[in-house]
């Protein structure tokens, strides 16, 4: 919100939350109705245009947010050279509000304004006039209108809450108070009422000019610079016709400088334009691609998973992974497209040994996989970064998470890297651990033969233990008989499924990030905000601590004390997990 947030501030549909689509739902329906209902003369293409255009909008404003956050992570081109945070991200979270007000206003104005339904798919002369207005009074109408709200009674009441966002995204250019937005749609609608009151207007006119916003806006606040040089060179006037991300981007940082929309003839005008723009322009034009110390490996974990990454849906990405919303469903047939391609295990290893040539060229320091990644170092032993699956950080996390004065764990789940490892270190620390079946107490014996043999023990029954080290293909069986008050505590990167509420769940293998780690607006997986998993933690202290051996394969592994006190050394802490369901 605005420093001192003044009336009109809020959407009028806050309080209802993610049912706010909901205003739009009797227009859509009377659309769809009065068009399959009426005589063909009658029908009006406009009127059941409206809501699929909204969808197109938002469609492009995701786009721009994918396409940006892209480019900035590779570094190149980029302009403000500080990344953002979680507190930013649910502030720019209800960028579709504008999306849905606008829709409001096309359907109100559609049943009320004669001229505006029924329009013609096409008119040359309008599409000139939208053009001309916009370039004319609207563009000199918002310069003046953005100086007046940078005035400190209507900034601190309105406009500070837009500029909270020093480093701008995409939907940044959307998101200011509601009386803002109000104002602004009075100004862009001056080009449309124009051509419907001069009976000019089409469905392209509309559509397009709405497009042509859209697109100006995001472009103005992706924070990396698209616009070529070369552009201006061949044209010199279109300096002052057309801004570049740059440009607005000193707005954000200047706040007194750089006021126009899109056209920066005002500002020059005016004598408002920024000193430094062209510098800016031209230096981020050249920035180059950054060579990250640690590249990070991943893959989905669920098919749905695709729109929780930091190219995904935003605000998605900055919370935990949990069931789909509802809304979700509506992407399926997307999401099923992506989950059966051909990604088959020959695809998806050339795609690993791809991204570590890229990290040994580039001067990566280290590279974390999800998997044992023996087979890319026996195949490229040139390789000057070292591979790093985790597993070290992964047992010792789990082993500092278990109660002290706790002289029994019972192992259940996948007999992984990380299990036969976290048994090893349990059994050297003089504790009991316990298994269901006969078989996965000979298999650990035989992976492991310097254990003693009253430390690896079968039981018929799970009843007795209070603590268990759960890994992935844990039975929901075997989960409810665990007894009341049992701690689940996962030794996999994913987490057991919370059956019981009398029971405590442990998140995965994760530790706190350090108050002074930046540029964090993304949860991994099911963990919470500035949380990271112990399997990307492992490669950063890789980096930091410049150990020169790899830690991958199925038998090679750090020195667990030495990884565990190098990770609170740099400031990364132990996360408080247990939780009932």
């Amino acid at each position: 919100m605005a420093s001192k947030p003044g009336i009109l501030s809020d959407w009028p549909w806050k309080p209802l939350g993610n049912f706010k689509y909901m205003i739009l739902s009797p227009w859509v329906v009377h659309s769809i109705y009065s068009f399959t209902t009426k005589e063909a003369s009658e029908r009006d293409m406009v009127y059941l245009l409206v809501f699929p255009f909204l969808l197109l909008r938002m469609l492009h404003n995701q786009i721009w947010i994918s396409l940006s956050r892209y480019q900035t992570a590779k570094g190149n081109k980029r302009i403000v050279d500080k990344g953002i945070e979680f507190e930013q991200v649910d502030r720019e979270a209800n960028w579709d509000d504008q999306i849905l007000f606008n829709g409001l206003l096309f359907y109100i104005a559609n049943r009320i304004i004669p001229q505006a339904s029924g329009l013609p798919l096409w008119r040359t002369d309008g599409m000139i006039l939208t053009l001309l207005v916009h370039a004319g009074p609207v563009e000199f109408l918002y310069y003046w209108l953005h100086r007046a709200l940078h005035h400190h009674y209507l900034y601190s009441r309105y406009h500070s809450h837009h500029h909270s966002s020093i480093v701008t995204e995409p939907i940044t250019s959307v998101i200011h108070p509601f009386a803002e937005h109000i104002a602004y749609f009075a100004l862009f609608a001056i080009p449309l009422l124009t051509t419907v009151f001069t009976g000019t207007a089409s469905i392209v006119s509309v559509f397009v000019y709405v497009i042509f916003i859209d697109f100006m806006n995001n472009m103005g606040h992706c924070n990396f610079e698209l616009v070529p040089k070369w552009l201006f060179s061949i044209f010199p006037p279109l300096k002052f016709l057309m801004y570049t991300p740059s440009f607005h981007s000193l707005h954000h940082t200047q706040f007194r400088t750089n006021y126009s929309l899109f056209m920066p003839v005002y500002d020059y005008i005016y004598n408002t334009v920024d000193k430094s723009s062209d510098t800016l322009h031209e230096t981020s034009l050249r920035r180059p691609e950054e060579a990250p110390d640690v590249v990070y490996l991943t893959h989905l974990t669920t098919p749905e998973s695709i729109y929780h990454l930091q190219l995904g849906f935003a605000s998605l990405a900055s919370k935990p992974h949990t069931d789909s919303k509802w809304y979700m469903w509506l992407m399926w047939p997307v999401t099923l497209w992506t989950y059966f391609l051909p990604w088959q295990r020959e695809a998806i290893n050339s795609l690993i040994e791809e991204s570590i040539f890229k990290a040994d060229k580039t001067g990566v320091k280290g590279e974390e996989l999800n998997g044992y990644g023996a087979f890319y170092v026996q195949k490229n032993p040139g390789l000057k970064i070292k591979v790093v699956d985790g597993s070290s950080l992964a047992v010792a996390i789990v082993l500092n998470s278990i109660p002290k004065g706790t002289t029994q764990v019972l192992l259940r789940g996948k007999l992984t890297k990380v299990a036969r490892a976290l048994v090893f270190a349990l059994c050297q620390r003089g504790m009991q651990v316990s298994t269901l079946h006969k078989h996965e107490k000979e298999e650990l014996k035989l992976m492991l033969p310097t254990i003693p043999e009253n430390n690896v023990v079968q039981i018929k029954s799970g009843s007795t233990h209070k603590i268990w080290l759960v890994g992935d293909e844990l039975a929901p069986k075997e989960q409810l008989e665990a007894p009341e008050g049992t701690a689940f505590i996962p030794f996999s990167q994913f987490p057991p499924k919370q059956l019981r509420k009398d029971c405590f769940y442990f998140n995965t293998p994760a530790m706190n990030i350090p108050d002074s780690f930046q540029n964090n607006h993304s949860c991994e997986n099911w963990l919470p905000r500035r949380v990271m998993s112990a399997w990307h933690i492992a490669g950063i202290l890789h980096a930091i601590e410049g150990w020169g051996e790899h830690e991958c394969g199925h038998s090679t592994m750090l020195d667990i004390d030495r990884v565990w006190q190098a990770s609170l050394r740099h400031g990364f802490s132990p996360l408080v997990t247990s939780q009932t369901n």
